[in-house]
């Protein structure tokens, strides 16, 4: 591989402040973004093609390649996201137990959870050391006005696939909220079922990166948090900051957005 076109599937190190130092995989890597939403706040963009169709996006052998290629690098975690859903990687189990064979060090995955009643996705999310689910919403109707799905996923069925993944999964699980405008007033009813999933952690979020949704303010973030008393929680004001050389400023910011120093919200 050139130098130019040396990382085409993995991006970072960014500064994340959920998992520190995070070297992501992105196991679509198409230019334009699929996904099995259009969230209304992305900070990647709008979704180009809706879907819920798993299929091998990149081989990999091509991932692994580019992981055995990289220099000495201190990391925290090896994190599975980018410019869509990740577990729509038919060959995401493949490319995660490959990892483990070529390189040391944690795993993570941050999805949606849109497909995670499903067997198969289960599966491969169980070879991670940390799975991040998200959950905006408290209803079909906000699920409908904030994620804005492929017609096929139903919030009731994707929470009940949730709660079907922790009941059997051995890793960390974390349950990733992005807080907005249009949905700050499902706070509490989004706090009771964080607690009946039972995840290790709740990260409560808000949009900092450039998009087309107002972030909401830290007072706002931390009130919110109130509603999540006897969990574990952080939010994305109280992270730390701190200035990351990514392998290739031009493939982070394909997958994450512009922010200062390249700055992770993930």
């Amino acid at each position: 591989m050139t130098k130019k076109t040396r990382y085409k599937y993995i991006y970072g190190p960014v500064s994340s402040w959920r998992l520190g130092t995070s070297l992501g995989i992105d196991p679509i890597s198409r230019d334009k973004k699929i996904c099995t939403f259009d969230c209304v706040y992305c900070q990647v963009g709008q979704t180009a093609v809706l879907s819920d169709k798993r299929e091998v996006f990149v081989p990999t052998k091509k991932i692994i390649e580019e992981i055995q290629s990289l220099p000495p690098l201190k990391i925290d975690y090896i994190t599975f996201s980018g410019r869509g859903e990740p577990t729509l990687a038919k060959n995401l189990g493949e490319i995660i137990r490959r990892i483990r064979d070529a390189r040391r060090g944690k795993i993570a995955v941050i999805t949606n959870a849109s497909l995670v009643d499903r067997k198969d996705v289960q599966e491969d999310l169980a070879f991670a050391d940390l799975v991040m689910l998200k959950l905006d919403a408290c209803s079909e109707e906000a699920f409908l006005k904030i994620n804005r799905p492929v017609p096929s996923v139903k919030f009731d069925k994707s929470l009940q696939g949730m709660k079907k993944f922790r009941s059997g999964y051995k890793g960390k699980l974390a349950l990733q909220i992005m807080f907005v405008e249009e949905n700050k007033d499902c706070a509490p009813e989004i706090a009771g079922l964080a607690k009946d999933i039972k995840a290790d952690e709740v990260q409560i979020n808000t949009p900092l990166r450039p998009c087309s949704t107002r972030p909401l303010a830290k007072e706002e973030l931390d009130a919110i948090k109130g509603y999540f008393q006897g969990m574990k929680v952080v939010h994305v004001y109280e992270g730390k900051k701190q200035a990351i050389k990514p392998i290739s400023k031009t493939a982070t910011s394909k997958r994450r957005g512009i922010c200062e120093k390249l700055r992770s919200d993930d």
